[in-house]
């Protein structure tokens, strides 16, 4: 069952993260949306927020630890996970894993997001890539 948290609005959310040791800053403008956007950080990882019509927090770019100042998203190739930048790939460890479920938990309770019962027992991949046949996607 997933456990709901009242809606904040982006205002607050932004000011929950800060009060709770989240670095915030204007994000470079890369997503094209027009929205200004913000780059929270904590534990080496980060994740790009914005405004949403409604006045609600928008997730932009889901959270990831930092590689190379770019946020790397985390690919599952069965065997073992992967942190994975345009230019980087590196082998994920359990440290990485554990600051990533951390930072999305803490990040949803400021939000006001819904926590879903997958997501609280680990963490969730970005891509999953099982299939080792060559041609297959």
């Amino acid at each position: 069952m997933a456990k709901k948290t009242p809606p904040r609005n982006f205002t607050d959310a932004l000011a929950t993260l800060a009060g709770h040791q989240f670095d915030v800053s204007a994000a470079k403008d890369g997503s094209g949306n027009g929205a200004k956007a913000f780059q929270v950080r904590k534990y080496g990882v980060a994740a790009e927020i914005a405004a949403a019509p409604d006045g609600t927090t928008l997730v932009l770019a889901r959270p990831g630890w930092l590689l190379g100042g770019q946020i790397a998203r985390l690919v599952d190739k069965g065997y073992q996970k992967f942190l994975k930048t345009p230019k980087l790939e590196i082998p994920a460890t359990a440290d990485h894993l554990h600051a990533i479920h951390e930072f999305s938990e803490e990040l949803n309770e400021a939000a006001g997001a819904t926590s879903l019962y997958n997501e609280s027992l680990g963490t969730t991949s970005d891509r999953y890539l099982y299939d080792r046949v060559k041609g297959r996607k």
